[in-house]
């Protein structure tokens, strides 16, 4: 369970998946410990992304590895703008052996 404040979302503290459209409408991962999540936001600390097919690895192989190894947090924090975040889910919901939904 993640940390409990009143004037944060529930999935506060909790290590996430964000997937996105990508700013250039490319499918794009987060994994990174929410911060919080509003109206208009998505707050990540301690994050990294993946855009499907870099390194020759598809997002749902890149967030099963993630789910298996951890990710290295490439960004301090990363603001999301809600229109762009498709679905929010525990990185800890996520098999690292079969395929993310």
């Amino acid at each position: 369970m993640g940390t409990f404040h009143q004037d944060r979302h529930p999935l506060h503290g909790i290590t996430v998946v964000v997937a996105t459209s990508g700013g250039d409408g490319a499918p794009e991962v987060y994994v990174g410990r929410c911060d919080d999540i509003d109206a208009e936001r998505v707050i990540l600390l301690d994050a990294d992304a993946h855009r499907d097919g870099d390194g020759g690895h598809s997002n749902d192989e890149w967030v099963r590895r993630a789910a298996e190894y951890g990710v290295w947090p490439r960004h301090p924090r990363v603001v999301l703008p809600r229109a762009r975040v498709a679905s929010v889910q525990p990185l800890g919901e996520v098999s690292a052996t079969t395929p993310s939904s």
